[in-house]
């Protein structure tokens, strides 16, 4: 698959994409509700966990605290690499920036407060060229 594993190279490569949507973190006991698509799910003992698109959580009148937006880096990074999550959240860190990072199967997916997401794509795109 071709997947990258050299920091250097990862964090060159991010090519960061900020997605126009606002999403947010809920959770439900039970299914998926009808008409939401998350992004994300992640069953814990509590409930299921799912990032959605904030209208869908609005139309099923899920509760939700945190409107995020959604980064994604563009690398093909390996599951098994080692230093892009640390590297990308110490520089959101260093701007006061929280960052929840999902990596899925091709890319990692950062979710970071929606209000500073242009700010947050500017912090990885210097990040980019700095390596």
């Amino acid at each position: 698959m071709n997947a990258e594993r050299d920091l250097t190279r990862l964090i060159a490569g991010m090519r960061p994409e900020l997605d126009p949507g606002r999403y947010v973190f809920t959770t439900v006991d039970g299914p998926v509700p009808a008409g939401v698509a998350p992004v994300v799910t992640v069953a814990e003992a509590e409930g299921l966990t799912l990032v959605v698109r904030e209208e869908e959580a609005d139309a099923a009148s899920l509760p939700y605290d945190y409107v995020a937006g959604r980064i994604t880096l563009r690398v093909h990074s390996a599951l098994d690499a080692v230093g892009l999550t640390a590297a990308v959240a110490g520089a959101l860190a260093d701007a006061g920036l929280s960052c929840n990072v999902v990596a899925g199967f091709h890319h990692d997916h950062l979710f970071v407060e929606h209000a500073r997401g242009e700010e947050a794509l500017g912090i990885l795109e210097r990040l980019t060229t700095r390596s």
